[in-house]
């Protein structure tokens, strides 16, 4: 009986129209897949961070070479670096989709987050101040509210906003190094000229390295990582988006100095959009990019320009929308889609496409690589922008190695001019 119903069954698929066998198997959209990815990223460190048990929960992986700082500095590099990367989603307003139900939970955990991370008596209060390494992760702290102040730092509490600025004064004891940390300097201090008032900051470390930024800045783009040049990715890890908000927080703060902050803005902006240029040529036909210089598993942070300029939608004019997500969301399939880029407990691995821990440096842990959430910040952009809705284009390798058509590129120079205002 049972093999006659079987029978029957097969027999009646068998009759069906074709059109009635096709089982349709929706592929997502590119932002569909790209929310799905920051999700999964995102959820593992809020939720538990939210009720007090990241530093309890989290699977941590340290560098074979790892100096002898303080090891829970990892809680802070995962919770800053990941909400510089995500803030922009999380500004969105609230809707009733799938997507927004995601981006409202996630905001819920991490205003809830931010709360514990300065509240001594929560087991998820942060390591403020016991490693030079906290001032680059406050930086990004300080990033995150920058990206979304209105709905990351406005709903704060009042003590909690306090607690912060205590915080973050304090760093000022960490004398830091003559390279790119002059500018997690000068986020944590611009961002408390806009929250806590001019007052409350300091100038000196705001325009001293506004100066040296300008004085490392080599053309064409390309910032020198201190006063020598390195071919690797700090212009796009550090460089170019930390120096812009510094310059635009000071701008909203109203601060009145030697510095014209909103010509050094504009210039800045310039810089960075043929920077992103540089960084859409490096994407090759197949959703690779150089893999060159220190810090490489930090992965998608090498595009935070590009993902910057889209953001802010000021992407050049030799850049469309749908060139530009079309080859981000190759990139990202090409990195995250097979690859081991998460442990067991849901947490990134030292790598670069996959677990890779001699790509580690000295001061890599897997809370250093939540710096690849950077390259999300496209989706801080509404789902019916064009950026999401323009057709998907071929990017400049794709056009040049498939024998089209393809843009040339040329030395760009600056054509503005800053001088000191008295």
């Amino acid at each position: 009986m049972k093999q006659t119903f079987l029978t029957l069954a097969a027999l009646l698929v068998l009759l069906m129209p074709a059109e009635a066998k096709k089982v349709k198997k929706t592929e997502p959209t590119d932002r569909e897949y790209w929310t799905e990815l920051a999700y999964k990223m995102a959820q593992p460190v809020l939720e538990n961070m939210a009720r007090g048990e990241l530093q309890k929960n989290m699977l941590t992986e340290f560098s074979p070479s790892f100096d002898n700082r303080n090891r829970k500095v990892v809680y802070m590099e995962t919770f800053g670096r990941l909400m510089a990367g995500i803030a922009p989603w999380l500004a969105l307003p609230d809707d009733d989709t799938a997507e927004g139900q995601q981006r409202r939970q996630l905001r819920e955990w991490a205003l809830q987050a931010y709360k514990n991370s300065v509240d001594p008596q929560s087991p998820d209060y942060l390591c403020w101040g016991v490693a030079g390494q906290n001032l680059v992760d406050a930086a990004y702290i300080a990033e995150s509210f920058l990206r979304a102040y209105d709905q990351l730092w406005l709903p704060l509490d009042e003590q909690t906003k306090q607690r912060y600025i205590k915080e973050l004064q304090g760093l000022r004891s960490i004398d830091p190094p003559y390279t790119n940390w002059f500018l997690f300097s000068s986020v944590i201090e611009s961002f408390i000229a806009k929250a806590a008032g001019l007052k409350a900051y300091d100038e000196f470390r705001v325009n001293t390295a506004c100066r040296k930024v300008e004085e490392w800045y080599v053309g064409d783009g390309w910032y020198a990582d201190g006063p020598v040049f390195a071919f690797d990715y700090y212009s796009s890890y550090v460089f170019h988006a930390m120096y812009l908000e510094t310059l635009q927080a000071m701008v909203d703060a109203r601060a009145n100095t030697r510095l014209d902050y909103q010509k050094y803005y504009d210039r800045a902006l310039k810089r960075a959009q043929k920077f992103s240029i540089i960084l859409e040529r490096f994407i090759s036909p197949e959703g690779t990019f150089p893999v060159i210089g220190r810090s490489t598993p930090y992965r998608m942070a090498a595009m935070q320009p590009l993902a910057l300029m889209a953001w802010y939608q000021k992407l050049p004019e030799e850049l469309s929308n749908g060139q530009v997500r079309a080859a981000l969301t190759q990139v990202l399939h090409r990195m995250f889609d097979q690859q081991q880029n998460f442990n067991e407990g849901g947490y990134l691995t030292i790598g670069f496409c996959g677990h890779q821990p001699e790509t580690a440096d000295w001061y890599t842990n897997n809370g250093s690589l939540y710096m690849t959430s950077l390259s999300f910040m496209p989706l801080g952009l509404p789902a019916d922008h064009p950026f999401w809705t323009d057709k998907a284009e071929p990017w400049t390798q794709v056009k040049a190695w498939g024998g089209q058509p393809f843009p040339k590129d040329h030395r760009w120079a600056d054509d503005i001019q800053t001088r000191d205002k008295w």
